[in-house]
């Protein structure tokens, strides 16, 4: 795979797992929790688990290009807060834009 592609693949799948937490009601997109809505807690776990998932998808990518590169606490720091960012459209939806009941 090219490099220019892997970027925006990787880029595009940390957008579309940054916002499904806060897309559904079911825990990790699959698993339903007993009660009406999931609470912001589950969400952040949630979050948290995707930025892991995106982050060994990006390294398999990375691996599969060449060699992997050693990263220091920065790199992490730097695209945790990225990965939050692109949260943001989810949060917003589920949080502060009022739906008609």
């Amino acid at each position: 795979m090219a490099p220019d592609v892997s970027i925006w693949l990787v880029i595009a799948l940390a957008l579309v797992a940054a916002n499904l937490p806060f897309a559904n009601e079911r825990l990790l997109a699959v698993v339903p929790l007993p009660g009406r809505h999931k609470a912001l807690g589950w969400r952040v776990l949630e979050l948290l688990v995707w930025y892991f998932v995106v982050g060994a998808v990006g390294m398999a990518l990375e691996k599969s290009a060449g060699q992997n590169y050693p990263q220091g606490w920065e790199f992490y720091a730097v695209t945790g807060a990225l990965f939050a960012t692109l949260a943001f459209p989810g949060f917003v939806y589920r949080y502060l834009v009022r739906h008609k009941k």
